[in-house]
């Protein structure tokens, strides 16, 4: 008895093998034949937290830095904006330049010490879209912030960032 029932195992598991390698033929690596997919006949959704890009945004690198400072500021520094600036530095502006801005943030103790943005001098010294180019691709230490924020929300922190010089 004990042995029909090894032969019975061995049976099953040679057509559970048969199919396995019939399943496995059919994730060929072989691009000729595999399904192919052309642009557009599949869309997928964005995933959680991501940015669309409106392709309207045009991106200076560092090196185009200058350029970029001829920018201006295409939302209005409202109530409202410094609002909603002030609540993104907060989140990602805070952990370095500090909730000042004067450069004493917790991670600034650890690497070089940022910029002091409440100094009237730097401030009168860039524009505005110098500042956008910063946020976009970075700096020295800083990060390129252009995957985390929209444009927009990049200028509303601008908007922001002119207000700690006033207090």
């Amino acid at each position: 008895m004990k042995y029909v029932f090894v032969l019975v195992l061995l049976a099953v598991g040679a057509v559970a093998g048969v199919q396995g390698l019939a399943l496995v033929y059919q994730w060929s690596h072989n691009m000729a034949e595999t399904q192919r997919v052309m642009p557009g006949e599949m869309n997928f959704a964005m995933a959680p937290g991501s940015l669309p890009r409106s392709g309207s945004q045009l991106y200076y690198s560092k090196e185009q830095r200058e350029a970029a400072s001829l920018r201006k500021n295409p939302v209005p520094a409202t109530p409202t904006s410094i609002k909603t600036g002030g609540d993104l530095y907060v989140v990602y502006c805070t952990p370095c330049h500090g909730a000042s801005g004067k450069g004493d943030g917790l991670v600034a103790a650890k690497f070089v010490t940022p910029a002091d943005l409440t100094n009237p001098a730097l401030q009168k010294a860039r524009t505005d879209g110098y500042w956008q180019s910063y946020l976009s691709v970075g700096g020295a230490v800083m990060p390129s912030y252009s995957e985390s924020m929209s444009a927009e929300e990049r200028w509303h922190v601008i908007n922001y960032l002119r207000t700690l010089a006033q207090k």
